[in-house]
């Protein structure tokens, strides 16, 4: 029997991307201002409809590029870099009121960005903290004065944030949020940001430069985070951590 499209319900195919960076000692992500329906005025992930011949990574590259002109390649996450992965799929009937669309999310994460520049359909574009986002999923107040994240980007961004969280308890990938040399202590902020823990500057220390492939001395010192001068590493080569750096319990 010969395919024929038109005896399927017509859906489209978007892309949501969660941005994550460390800003301010502070896990913050990427929301812009929808500048169209729905949900015109509210907050919204960065993200957009794929083209009829575009991939999706492509797509998520593009939407970011196009609504904050920060620009993503995929990568092995090294330090320095950006790295671009693929999250989840969401395709609950009802999300979208438009029509049926199903959304592929991505997950970014990257060092201490400049402050992006809106375009496409953003209004307004900015970083906000990942904990204030997320506490408007419990909050009826925000939802009833449209102050909430729409569609279901609530839910994306936490499924992301908790990869993110899980990611860098057995992978090199927290040194994606740091610049491309960087101190154990710096790396240590970004532990304590994603985590939302403090963490004993000693034991951590122990723990990271002890890990084979971690991390790799440059053979530098800097100053910048005042007091004596603290020795400077490079991501190493190490994809997986072993022994993982274990999330500590709250």
């Amino acid at each position: 029997m010969p395919y024929d499209p038109s005896a399927y319900p017509p859906f489209a195919v978007t892309v949501d991307l969660v941005v994550l960076t460390v800003r301010r000692h502070a896990l913050c992500a990427l929301v812009v201002r929808r500048g169209e329906p729905p949900y015109q005025g509210r907050w919204a992930l960065p993200g957009g409809f794929v083209q009829p011949k575009e991939g999706l990574a492509a797509a998520a590259a593009r939407e970011l590029e196009e609504e904050t002109g920060l620009r993503v390649h995929e990568s092995a996450g090294q330090s320095g870099g950006v790295h671009l992965e693929q999250l989840a799929t969401y395709g609950d009937p009802d999300r979208d009121p438009r029509m049926r669309v199903v959304s592929v999310a991505h997950l970014v994460l990257a060092p201490d960005l400049p402050a992006p520049v809106s375009g496409g359909d953003a209004q307004t574009v900015r970083w906000a903290p990942v904990e204030s986002l997320l506490s408007s999923e419990q909050d009826a107040g925000r939802e009833a004065a449209g102050q909430a994240l729409a569609f279901d980007h609530v839910r994306i961004l936490a499924d992301g944030v908790e990869r993110a969280r899980s990611k860098i308890e057995y992978s090199a990938l927290a040194t994606a949020f740091c610049p491309p040399e960087f101190t154990v202590g710096e790396l240590r902020r970004v532990y304590e940001a994603v985590w939302g823990v403090a963490l004993d500057p000693r034991n951590f220390h122990r723990k990271v430069t002890g890990t084979p492939g971690f991390l790799v001395p440059t053979g530098g010192t800097t100053t910048r985070q005042g007091g004596r001068p603290a020795q400077l590493f490079r991501a190493g080569g190490a994809t997986l951590l072993n022994p993982p750096m274990l999330r500590p319990e709250v």
